[in-house]
């Protein structure tokens, strides 16, 4: 058994985990007694730590904001800077760290004072970021923090969805994880109507509270979800698909092929295959022939002849047929005026004359 100074913060650190909890799950999680949990519940209450708790077979127990910062104790500024640090994170701006700083702030934001909440808000609300990357597409903290919260608390969310054409429609869904892709986030959700897992982009989410209600946790449809998530924004959205085989390493394509242009199969230390997609053949062409590696088209075999089509094009730039004489004189489209100077004289001897007579 845990000592109770080791065990409350152990405590403190699962209500942060999950929105709620029954006594016999935090019991069976401490190793202890439903007793033991009753306890060290009011000891968290008597150390300023609001615990809510409901009775009956679906009551439990949840943690609300505080008047402090567990387990840390941060001050004021510190609370604010660490917020705005996590929310600039969770932006994309520092690489690798992007899950762990939505996780974060959303166990942060569960216990900000209001005094603070409103100035994370402000700042939040009026600073403009300058991105190293214009255009690209953007997804809001809060908006992440939100399925996020979400996703940990196993509850149905509703949101309208933009396709990529524009096109909204409202979905309900089960979500189950986020994945980053650098600065690209993806929900992998079970989507009620459709009854199958979906990948929607989270920068096209708006949500549409309320939320709700909790729902049981499907198994995963992956094992690997970065993987899962690859594949279905690379090559299933597409309607051409293709496999290449690379002459490079997975490591030396991975540094050139982003995951959402790919996913990479290893094969051997020289060699890797590679999944793709995209609209046309005429894309795919480009996009394999400017990866920078050698390669042979596995499938589909129209990729091939699409390949030989713009080689035959490009030889014949490279290789333009002889131009005649007067070509360059007069190119094409090219109206050329009368000239006003005298005909040259005729090389034609002349015709013999007959004697008069």
């Amino acid at each position: 058994m845990l000592e109770t100074s080791a065990r409350l913060l152990r405590l403190l650190s699962l209500l942060q985990a999950h929105r709620e909890w029954t006594g016999a799950d935090l019991a069976d999680r401490l190793g202890v007694t439903s007793r033991t949990v009753r306890r060290d519940i009011d000891r968290l209450r008597e150390l300023g730590y609001p615990v809510h708790s409901a009775p009956g077979t679906a009551g439990g127990y949840q943690l609300g904001a505080g008047a402090e910062l567990p387990p840390l104790l941060l001050d004021d500024e510190e609370a604010v800077a660490v917020a705005v640090g996590l929310r600039t994170a969770a932006a994309g701006g520092v690489e690798g760290i992007e899950e762990t700083s939505v996780r974060a702030l959303a166990k942060l934001e569960q216990v900000l004072p209001d005094r603070l909440r409103r100035r994370v808000g402000a700042l939040n609300a009026f600073t403009v970021p300058m991105l190293g990357h214009p255009g690209g597409p953007r997804v809001d903290a809060a908006t992440l923090t939100e399925l996020a919260n979400a996703c940990r608390d196993s509850e149905r969310l509703r949101f309208s969805y933009a396709a990529h054409d524009g096109t909204a429609t409202r979905r309900t869904v089960e979500p189950h994880r986020l994945v980053s892709a650098q600065r690209r986030w993806y929900l992998v959700a079970w989507d009620v109507d459709r009854a199958d897992w979906r990948t929607f982009r989270a920068d096209r989410i708006t949500p549409t509270p309320p939320h709700g209600p909790r729902f049981t946790p499907r198994p995963a449809p992956a094992d690997d979800l970065a993987d899962y998530v690859s594949r279905g924004v690379s090559t299933h959205v597409y309607a051409e698909r293709a496999t290449i085989l690379l002459h490079a390493s997975a490591e030396e394509a991975a540094q050139q092929i982003t995951p959402s242009s790919g996913v990479i199969e290893p094969l051997d230390e020289h060699r890797c295959l590679l999944h793709t997609g995209a609209h046309s053949l005429d894309v795919l062409v480009i996009h394999v022939v400017l990866m920078g590696f050698d390669f042979e088209v596995r499938e589909p075999p129209e990729l091939t002849g699409r390949i030989q089509e713009v080689r035959d094009r490009l030889t014949r730039a490279l290789n333009p047929p002889p131009a005649s004489p007067g070509a360059l004189a007069a190119p094409p489209g090219t109206v050329t005026a009368p000239s006003a100077t005298a005909p040259a004289p005729s090389t034609t001897p002349p015709a013999p004359q007959r004697p008069a007579g």
